[in-house]
């Protein structure tokens, strides 16, 4: 495929950049870290890492993750974690990957997000049901999204189809606060060209919270308005793409292999969901990929009008009641482990955590 000017865009070739099969199931666990074997470039301390499934740093955080999606095929939980699809490919997912219209619908994806976050303890803030608050939305938003109203329903398909992993990365780099988004610009995310196959788009993002563990990135825009079109782009990119480069951040999890064992550490060498600087190196992003382009005044209000910022909200309070039950239970256990557990006023502040 070639660009407007008649110059050739191999990038446009690169599997990554192809639509996908809609699959009629889940991923496994099993798939799921094979999904992570695709040469994303991912640098931890000026190396880069050539497999993020066996790392250190990122290998027991994939293995939690493959337990939520096993959790979905097998075991005592499926019938919590899987519903029928609303895309006519008689498949199931998870349910909060699905728009609901009822109460009880609420109910179901509540009990599924807490069923999920049990398995982590409630301390992983970004499981793959985290960027569902988003991907839910986009079959009932879809006139938000217009002209590209069909990347969004076939991203609400694909993703509800499949689980996919999804992180975002929708901050701008730290760089100089005083001044505003379009003038910084040799740093920030921003549109170099378009072309007949997409956008070629260079700079970066932060913080890109998991983002070397998961399948996609939805890249947006928060913070101070902007103004110019370049700057103007809510896309989706793969892992994989020719481009895209994670500089991640010291990994908790590689420091607990290092300085002692799982059972020392047992919550940060399992569960680090390491953060990254995002950055785009003249990536093709196609078409297809793209939810909102140019519209300055749409981008900008996008947030408040995605249904992202509620759901999101109803994501996390539930995950973080799982992670309240775990501490007050923690408190407990240190508490029968000191013999203090009986006296009376130790008796009554407990009661008082359990009851908050």
């Amino acid at each position: 495929m070639s660009t407007f000017d008649g110059t050739a865009n191999p990038a446009a070739d690169h599997p990554s950049n192809q639509k996908q099969n809609y699959a009629s199931r889940p991923m496994t666990g099993d798939e799921y870290i094979e999904s992570l074997r695709d040469g994303r470039e991912v640098w931890l301390h000026g190396d880069r890492v050539k497999d993020v499934t066996t790392h250190p740093a990122f290998r027991n955080s994939i293995r939690m993750v493959a337990r939520l999606y096993d959790a979905m095929h097998e075991g005592e939980h499926v019938d919590k974690l899987t519903v029928p699809t609303d895309t006519g490919n008689g498949g199931v997912t998870m349910p909060f990957f699905k728009a609901p219209t009822t109460t009880d619908d609420l109910l179901r994806e509540r009990d599924a997000i807490a069923t999920w976050a049990k398995l982590t303890y409630g301390w992983m803030g970004r499981s793959p049901d985290y960027k569902a608050s988003f991907l839910g939305t986009l079959h009932a938003n879809r006139e938000l999204y217009e002209p590209f109203g069909d990347n969004a329903e076939r991203w609400y398909r694909e993703s509800q189809e499949k689980v996919l992993y999804w992180n975002h990365a929708i901050i701008n780099p730290p760089v100089d606060r005083q001044l505003p988004p379009d003038e910084v610009g040799d740093v920030y995310m921003k549109v170099e060209k378009e072309t007949d196959a997409g956008l070629i788009v260079s700079g970066a993002k932060v913080v890109a919270t998991g983002s070397a563990i998961t399948n996609y990135n939805f890249i947006a825009h928060y913070g101070l308005p902007i103004k110019k079109k370049q700057f103007a782009l809510i896309c989706t990119v793969p892992m994989d793409a020719p481009g895209i480069k994670l500089i991640s951040r010291a990994s908790y999890a590689q420091n607990a292999a290092v300085t002692g064992t799982p059972f020392d550490y047992p919550l940060s060498s399992r569960m680090d969901e390491n953060d990254a600087i995002f950055i785009f190196d003249k990536v093709l992003v196609p078409w297809e990929n793209v939810f909102m382009y140019g519209d300055v005044e749409k981008i900008n209000a996008f947030f408040p009008q995605s249904g992202f910022l509620p759901r999101f909200t109803f994501q996390g309070c539930t995950r973080l009641a799982v992670k309240l039950d775990f501490i007050a239970g923690l408190l407990m256990k240190a508490l029968d482990a000191t013999g203090s557990g009986g006296f009376r006023g130790v008796e009554t502040r407990v009661g008082e955590v359990l009851g908050w």
